[in-house]
């Protein structure tokens, strides 16, 4: 229906080819779970065709629009859950988990490795112009990926010895796989992307000496300082910045926590720096086993010493206890929820409403925190603006880790670099990523802070997009979507509400031994069990208006009351006279009763070809 010209139908009577600015067209928007994703990745889809045991379809449309599917179903926010509509009636679809269960069997690291191939295949042509990335992050290696599809020369260049950027030095090993994230990286490389490894911009390589060797640059340099505090003690031995911790620990550096530790900050970065100090000690009996092993091909003494510190530390370098004080009550903490329950579910204990007024040392090193109780967050305009009281309390600490934020190294961009903003990230047209600079665009951490996995991976596709079309090319439209009738429906058990949502299998507590990836993923049964619940928003209820009699049959069979018969008015108070059926898609259980039900055959159930489908 949404094909046809103007039929003289009212407007509650029809359904337009509608666009936002990001190019979908209603009927996509109408599915929540696609409409939230960053890169418009179509969950239903996939969830739906995992519960029809169709598996490797199901992976096409999860890799399709995202070069880091095998990693975003370990890591990612998962905004598509926030959006699903069986949240409405119980809780929402396991999609990031289902995405996990056929990346596991078909993505970059299963023994089916090339079938991503099927919809993200190297290129066909070789175009002239070349573009130079800056940071192998999530959202550089995105870029390249799209980039390199289409043909360009790219090169990305790579401050450290790996790329990954926060994926490899921001995420812990226990929740990220690292063969996992590899597979990834290396599908994108093997499209042809050149890579530097070990050259930092503004001090291996300037943007002027960039430009002068590219047609175009994609500055995706990360958010990697951490932001302190300026208290008294702030510059203690035993003060890390979250991100500064992270990054050593990831990297294989010894760092000795001691016991007691005090993680500051209510984030998801500050749960993945509590749950990593508790994993301290498997950080340096790691190191420990890889310097070891060096030993016995090298034969080096000063080598085998090194292992034996190493080994040493392991031993006294676990914390105890571990306390996340955040100035946020615990109902505000802005880390997921599932975060904070596993935390809580190895032993980390919360101390919510509380700030930092001053840290406590002795010769230089940290002995505790003096802390002080928050009374509000925010001002009366709604802007933070933390109040405390003059509740004195002190805590005993070896380390305090402070979770508080990240920066951007803006000084490497040199004296010729773009435009920055207020925020001290790279002032970007938010829709293109182009920067003031004519040749220069940026995206993910750089251009818009600290934010998730996929919204940078989302920032360099987006980028490509444009760079592409700065070139004089052009992409292939979305092709117009059509409605096409579905002849046989797929109905839920009339007691579909009694399954709720399937817990994600974990490593039980007691047995979280190393740097093992705690979650555990779905079994065959378990996903298909939890992909049924899933409601098929993709698919809509249609009316053909000239068909319909208003008997409101349909509104009488329907068994879940979303069908409702309204006056004309209370839709729109400038049309008199008249009748509307209204529907509350929200609720919708497309069981199709009401199709069934309807006399005239005014009623039918169409799936939308838009967005998202592979061919």
């Amino acid at each position: 229906m949404a094909d046809t010209e103007d039929d003289g139908r009212l407007p509650w009577q029809k359904r337009s080819n509608w666009h936002n600015t990001d190019g979908l067209a209603y009927y996509d928007e109408n599915i929540p779970c696609l409409a939230a994703c960053p890169v418009h990745t179509n969950a239903g889809t996939y969830v739906a065709a995992i519960a029809d045991g169709e598996d490797e379809f199901a992976y096409l449309t999860a890799r399709m629009p995202n070069p880091f599917a095998s990693v975003c179903g370990r890591v990612c926010a998962a905004p598509c859950e926030d959006a699903c509509r069986r949240g409405e009636i119980d809780h929402p679809i396991a999609i990031r988990a289902l995405k996990r269960y056929v990346t596991e069997q078909f993505g970059p690291e299963s023994d089916n490795g090339e079938v991503w191939k099927k919809v993200a295949a190297p290129p066909t042509v070789e175009l002239d112009q070349s573009v130079g990335i800056v940071g192998g992050g999530p959202a550089g290696m995105a870029c390249a990926h799209d980039l390199r599809r289409l043909g360009y020369k790219v090169t990305v260049y790579e401050a450290t010895d790996k790329l990954g950027g926060a994926m490899w030095l921001g995420i812990p090993e226990y929740r990220l796989d690292r063969k996992v994230l590899q597979g990834d990286i290396d599908a994108i490389i093997g499209l042809g992307v050149q890579v530097e490894y070990n050259t930092k911009l503004g001090t291996d390589v300037s943007l002027t000496e960039l430009r002068e060797r590219h047609d175009a640059v994609f500055l995706s340099i990360g958010a990697t300082l951490g932001r302190g505090l300026d208290i008294e003690g702030g510059d203690s031995d035993g003060v890390f910045k979250a991100i500064e911790f992270l990054i050593n620990m990831n990297r294989g550096y010894s760092v000795d926590i001691g016991e007691r530790v005090i993680v500051v900050g209510g984030g998801d970065v500050a749960m993945d720096a509590a749950r990593t100090a508790l994993r301290a000690a498997d950080y340096d009996a790691k190191r420990a086993a890889e310097i070891a092993a060096s030993v016995d091909t090298s034969g080096d003494r000063s080598t085998m010493f090194e292992a034996i510190d190493a080994a040493r530390l392991a031993a006294k370098a676990g914390a105890r206890k571990i306390t996340v004080m955040s100035l946020e009550s615990r109902e505000q903490m802005p880390a997921h929820e599932f975060e904070i329950e596993e935390a809580k579910e190895e032993g980390i204990e919360f101390l919510p409403s509380r700030g930092p007024n001053r840290i406590l040392s002795s010769d230089g090193k940290v002995t505790g925190l003096e802390t002080k109780g928050v009374t509000s967050l925010f001002d009366e305009n709604h802007r933070f603006a933390p109040k405390f009281d003059d509740d004195l309390q002190t805590l005993e600490a070896d380390t305090i880790i402070l979770a508080i934020g990240q920066a951007i190294d803006l000084d490497s961009l040199g004296d010729d670099g773009p435009e920055t903003s207020p925020r001290r990230t790279i002032q970007v047209d938010p829709d293109t990523g182009a920067t003031s600079l004519p040749d220069v665009w940026s995206g993910g951490d750089a251009a818009k802070g600290p934010r998730t996995l996929i919204d940078a991976i989302a920032d360099g596709r987006r980028s490509a997009t444009a760079i592409h079309r700065s070139f004089g090319g052009s992409l292939p439209e979305d092709k117009p979507g059509r409605m096409i009738k579905l002849r046989q429906f797929h109905r839920l058990d009339d007691i579909y509400d009694r399954f709720d949502r399937y817990a994600v299998p974990t490593i039980e507590t007691g047995r979280r031994m190393g740097l093992a990836v705690v979650e555990s993923g779905f079994t065959p049964d378990q996903a298909r069990c939890e992909a049924n619940r899933c409601l098929r928003c993709f698919a809509n209820i249609q009316l053909d208006v000239q068909k319909c009699v208003l008997c409101a049959l349909c509104v009488d069979v329907c068994p879940v009351d979303v069908l409702s018969m309204v006056t004309s008015e209370e839709v729109d108070s400038s049309y008199t006279g008249g009748t509307a059926l209204m529907i509350d898609e929200t609720k919708c259980i497309r069981c199709a009763l009401c199709i069934e039900r309807c006399p005239p055959d005014a009623l039918s159930m169409g799936m939308w070809s838009g967005l998202g489908v592979p061919v």
